[in-house]
């Protein structure tokens, strides 16, 4: 019987702590993970009680903003370069930089059967605007950039491009009909109905391999290295790649 109060006694002061214990971290999101992140943060928390509070943005934004203090523990980039800088310059724990997902470039249209299989409508013409990510900021527009130069295409393109200040502007660009093409990421478009795309070959431009790191303002936060944690974890690759990213 006093064993039997004794176990209540400490599984009513567990579920008393269990609040206690959770934490929170602030996490800075490539725009172009929007989708799969709030899955995973969801995921997350019902998994371990911690809160994982996402921004969305450029990845070029979000590293000055880091560089200048802003109060995020956990960065996902689009791209390896960012994260590697802030390792270098000091602002991220050695160590922790890792490839969460490698994503894919993708030309959408809302309108059906106007972007063919091959992208030949780039250079067939027949249309006003075609909207990029800031490729000083977003390494989707940098890719886009890659490809046209790739495809020989840029210098008659040029004159038509639409710079959106994220990967996210740039698709509301072509969902609204500011563009009728755009260049953006295959996860935003994975799972729209309608309209017309042309995966984009990954040997056109450099490979979107996107790091995720802790930075130096998270070293002590339980709930920013367990969100990294789980973000390498089974459950979050399965989510990533439903979202048509390669997840190692």
């Amino acid at each position: 019987m006093w064993l039997r109060r004794k176990a209540l006694a400490l599984l009513v002061a567990l579920v008393a702590a269990g609040p206690a214990l959770a934490a929170e971290t602030n996490v800075a999101v490539a725009a172009n993970f929007t989708e799969p992140a709030k899955e995973i943060a969801a995921r997350f928390k019902q998994r371990t009680g911690h809160t994982a509070t996402l921004s969305f943005g450029a990845s070029g934004q979000f590293y000055a903003q880091i560089a200048n203090g802003a109060p995020y523990q956990v960065f996902l980039s689009a791209d390896l370069e960012r994260p590697q800088k802030a390792e270098i310059e000091g602002l991220a724990v050695p160590g922790t930089r890792f490839t969460y997902a490698t994503g894919r470039l993708v030309l959408f249209s809302r309108t059906p059967r106007l972007v063919d299989s091959g992208g030949a409508i780039l250079s067939r013409g027949g249309w006003e605007k075609v909207a990029i990510a800031d490729p000083k900021a977003a390494p989707y527009g940098q890719a886009a950039v890659e490809t046209l130069l790739s495809l020989k295409l840029y210098d008659r393109v040029q004159p038509k491009l639409v710079q959106g200040a994220s990967i996210a502007q740039t698709l509301q660009f072509v969902q609204t009909g500011a563009a009728e093409l755009g260049f953006v990421a295959f996860s935003q478009v994975i799972n729209e109905k309608g309209g017309s795309r042309w995966v984009v070959p990954a040997r056109l431009h450099s490979p979107i391999d996107q790091q995720a790191v802790l930075l130096k303002t998270g070293a002590n936060n339980t709930a920013a290295r367990a969100f990294l944690q789980f973000l390498r974890g089974p459950e979050a690759r399965a989510i990533i790649r439903r979202y048509g990213y390669e997840a190692r």
